[in-house]
């Protein structure tokens, strides 16, 4: 896919990822920045409000008509706008449907309508599930997620392809690792560092010890390695694997958080969670990705799984 000098419609471009994308990809393209603010925020993209290069529209995917008006004359849609938050789908089922789903369906209508034929999707690993084959590659299979987030990502991407194919579009489908670093709004390492900010004599900790095993890897790693995939993205319909080398476990980062906070004898409270080191059902145990395709086309992390956590702690604090 070509990037350079094109009219880019960037939906959550307000939230952690979104607003790094936007950061990047002013430099080569004119990018019109869609957000409705219900968990992106407005300051996240403050720095940009005097670019040229950069709008903001604060609006719904969910509002078609509004969702058509803005997307015309666009070249490119970087999809990002979603429910973020994997646990609320235990208890409130609708949610991921309508904002994951729902969505991402509009979003293509609005293309199909608009004449846009490429699109750029942020999925997730947990679209995988739990499985025995780690680091886990791109054409594994069958893919079964264990939570309602992740069944409503492999629903988008289904629904991607099958526009593709149907209607001509190409694509290119990211499933992320745990993605840290500065403007982080949720997660393992914000909450411990929130949490111990408020005492810093006890951590309570989701789950039980040593938690659960994954990879994350830092922001900068994250935009970098979207770009030159999507730079070389070839096929009809792509997908690519985007992560560390490696993985930790929740006591791991804990032991890492304490460590950056100067903070020594904190005593960890562990909850029970949902069995396995889980901290909630539809947790998944273990995750680590191969990004071998993505290494085959040149690129590579800059930063393993400790350092992405170690560097996230000091941009919050």
């Amino acid at each position: 896919m070509k990037l350079k000098g094109r009219k880019v419609l960037l939906t959550g471009a307000a939230g952690f990822i979104g607003s790094h994308l936007a950061d990047a990809l002013v430099e080569e393209n004119h990018v019109k920045g869609y957000d409705n603010l219900s968990s992106g925020k407005e300051e996240m993209l403050e720095h940009l409000k005097d670019d040229d290069s950069f709008e903001l529209v604060v609006a719904d995917v969910l509002d078609m008509d509004v969702l058509k008006r803005e997307m015309e004359g666009c070249d490119i849609v970087f999809h990002l706008a979603a429910n973020p938050d994997v646990r609320l789908g235990a208890s409130d089922t609708y949610v991921h449907l309508e904002q994951n789903v729902l969505a991402t369906y509009n979003v293509l209508e609005a293309m199909r309508d608009c004449g846009v034929d490429e699109i750029v999707f942020t999925s997730t690993s947990t679209v995988y599930g739990e499985t025995e084959v780690i680091p886990t590659p791109e054409d594994h299979g069958p893919l079964e997620p264990i939570s309602l987030y992740g069944s409503s990502k492999l629903a988008c991407e289904a629904m991607i392809s099958a526009y593709c194919h149907s209607f001509n579009m190409r694509s290119a489908s990211f499933r992320f690792a745990n993605v840290v670093g500065p403007r982080s709004t949720h997660g393992v390492t914000y909450d411990f560092v929130n949490k111990l900010k408020e005492d810093p004599n006890e951590l309570e900790i989701l789950g039980s010890p040593p938690g659960t095993t994954k990879s994350y890897f830092y922001i900068s790693d994250c935009i970098q390695g979207m770009l030159h995939a999507v730079r070389h993205s070839e096929n009809r319909v792509e997908y690519f694997n985007l992560g560390s080398d490696d993985y930790i476990n929740v006591k791991q980062i804990a032991d890492i958080v304490c460590g950056e906070m100067g903070l020594e004898g904190v005593e960890y409270s562990w909850t029970g969670g949902a069995g396995g080191g889980r901290g909630w059902k539809g947790d998944v145990k273990v995750m680590l990705l191969s990004i071998d395709k993505l290494k085959s086309l040149g690129w590579s992390p800059s930063y393993d799984s400790s350092e992405s956590i170690a560097m996230t702690v000091r941009s919050l604090l």
